[in-house]
């Protein structure tokens, strides 16, 4: 296999051109046969991504068969692409493969897939994808100088082994996405092997491509949840607001053509189609730099890379200046008198030039809150023009969207405070216990995971604002992290259920969603599991575990506790798990810590 060559987003195609529409535009064409190219180099790493997020569970070795068939498959189509195999979806012909593997769909569980075709089984093993991975072993870790060699023995087998582990515990990355992530990796192995200090190298530069992969997942989780539970218009509507913002310049008709190819990206990249995925967003990427002086002034450096760093040059771009000829406000929505007739002769495009317009003037409003705004405005409207006087009531508009961008401010100055009194680990305890109360039904470690991810998104903001204000970006960032929690707890599938009450927050309305799991309470139709004495016996490896192992002991021994005490008050949550933190103290102090848990176990739960 031949290195990887890319720095950023991988745009691709699949290597079945009698499947695609052909360019004709000579850029196009360039495009077109570079990533070719890319494709013909690299389609061992496309397999392994593809495999592994279809089918969670198999083995790697189960991965390399079907590798190897691909791989003999593309060396046949490229010999002669009129042989019938060679002119199906790339998609199509990568899962009828799996379904031809000997006992693999029996051995796990995906057989009823195999008995559908084309669309439908696209779904299908969409459908199958499981984002709580708990059932998979811990990621497997190597000591640094064991990486090293590795790496350095055998390169291929190292990343292939990464990608194959990263891909199956995130199934709903997309794949230029994960691509980045081995690029970035393999960066890092190479330049700290190379370091007398491995270790240090390997955890500081490790961070950075970490929080890369969870700020994508959880983005293209949450837009890709949205897509499914409400629709392609709520994408729509959000990527109106993102453009307007990130292009304040672009014209109104110029925007909704670009929306509209970035929306219908979407519906291939969120079925996991991944040829659709990367035809869309090649589409997307050439659109944007064909149209460049019209649409952005920060973007001409990017237009110039190639197809392969184009795309995260693009993304990662500051926001365009502000027209200096772009008022404050745009009047036409709340002091014209013919708002009702208007909005009456095309709803759509009337809440989507508000949109425009409103999410312009306000590069600092978070893509939620203005989605809000816009739902707000839709409501208000919707009373207003069945009233007497209707220019009377929409005139105080302004004073609506104020209202509920000062609510947004209140809560994070409250969570800020939170934060300031308890610290980092005690808003953590705050919001495990908050989120089991809520939704007791989902896994021990999706709960943990959800509440380490809510916490990083309140003592991010809170500890940027030495006066804990949040103001501007820093609300900004929290509101969206706080968003893309409550996005990941309901989850990409349409079918998903937790309780009543949190299916309700997930399928109401996506613009008001964390207002309304901000006001829920403890889930009345759990029913706790029996009594067992097991979650409150330790031992003495609770005194060996590295710091990070025991916090996550303990987070997951407190999410037990409220699952099995739910009809306790936090207070005395809280009491029970000091109880915990005061006995693990102890015994670890203690001579004989075995002897000494076993005495003092059983008194935690009394």
């Amino acid at each position: 296999m031949k290195l990887l060559k890319l720095t950023g987003f991988i745009f691709f195609l699949f290597f079945l051109t009698e499947s695609l529409t052909l360019p004709t535009q000579p850029r196009d064409i360039e495009n077109f046969n570079s990533t070719q190219k890319f494709i013909e180099d690299n389609i061992e790493y496309i397999t392994i991504i593809a495999f592994a997020q279809y089918v969670q569970e198999a083995t790697f070795e189960e991965m390399e068969k079907l590798v190897k068939d691909m791989v003999e498959y593309k060396d046949r189509c490229m010999a002669d692409k009129t042989l019938p195999e060679c002119s199906k979806l790339p998609n199509n012909v990568l899962q009828e493969k799996i379904c031809a593997m000997e006992g693999l769909p029996q051995k796990h569980n995906f057989s009823h897939c195999c008995s559908k075709v084309d669309a439908q089984r696209r779904l299908c093993f969409f459908y199958n994808k499981k984002s709580d991975v708990g059932f998979l072993p811990p990621f497997p870790t190597l000591d640094p100088e064991e990486k090293c060699q590795a790496y350095e023995s055998n390169r291929e087998s190292l990343l292939n082994h990464f990608l194959y582990e990263v891909a199956r515990r995130n199934p709903f990355v997309f794949a230029p996405t994960l691509l980045t992530v081995a690029v970035h990796f393999e960066e890092v192995a190479k330049s700290c092997c190379e370091e007398q200090n491995k270790v240090n190298c390997l955890q500081t530069r490790a961070i950075p491509v970490t929080q890369y992969l969870k700020a994508f997942s959880s983005y293209q989780k949450h837009v890709c949840g949205a897509l499914l539970k409400f629709g392609t218009k709520v994408v729509h509507f959000i990527y109106i607001a993102i453009l307007s913002q990130k292009f304040p310049k672009i014209e109104f008709k110029e925007l909704i053509s670009l929306v509209e190819d970035v929306s219908s990206n979407y519906d291939g990249c969120c079925e996991g189609d991944v040829v659709q995925c990367i035809r869309d967003t090649s589409k997307v990427m050439n659109h944007i730099c064909s149209k460049q002086d019209s649409i952005s002034s920060k973007i001409k450096e990017c237009c110039e890379k190639k197809i392969p760093e184009r795309g995260q040059c693009i993304i990662n771009s500051n926001k365009d200046d502000r027209p200096k000829d772009l008022s404050l406000r745009e009047g036409k929505f709340t002091d014209s008198e013919n708002v009702c007739q208007e909005r009456d002769a095309d709803p759509d495009t009337f809440f989507a030039k508000f949109t425009f317009e409103y999410s312009r003037r306000h590069p600092d409003l978070s893509i939620p809150e203005l989605l809000r705004i816009v739902q707000i405005y839709k409501d208000l409207l919707r009373n207003c023009c069945n009233t007497e006087n209707p220019p009377g009531c929409y005139r105080y508009a302004e004073d609506k969207f104020n209202e509920t961008t000062e609510k947004s401010l209140k809560m994070v100055q409250q969570e800020c405070k939170h934060f300031q009194n308890l610290g980092k680990d005690g808003l953590k305890y705050h919001y495990l216990i908050r989120l089991t109360k809520i939704a007791p039904q989902l896994s021990t470690e999706e709960l943990v995971s959800l509440g380490e991810k809510m916490v990083t998104a309140f003592t991010t903001c809170c500890t940027l604002s030495e006066e804990f204000a949040c103001v501007d970006n820093l609300l900004q960032l929290l509101l969206v992290q706080a968003d893309l929690v409550f996005g990941e707890l309901c989850g990409v599938n349409e079918n998903r259920t937790i309780n009543p009450a949190v299916d309700h927050c997930c399928k109401t309305n996506f613009a008001f969603r964390r207002p309304c799991f901000e006001s829920l309470k403890a889930d009345k139709t759990y029913v706790p599991p029996p009594f067992s004495q097991d979650l409150f016996t330790f031992h003495a490896d609770m005194c060996q575990s590295q710091n990070e192992e025991l916090q996550r002991k303990t987070d997951r021994f407190l999410v037990n506790l409220v699952k099995l005490k739910h009809e306790l008050t936090d207070e005395e949550l809280q009491s029970l798990f000091t109880n915990f933190a005061n006995v693990v103290d102890k015994c670890c102090k203690a001579e004989s810590p075995e002897v000494c848990f076993n005495e003092e176990s059983p008194k935690i739960g009394n």
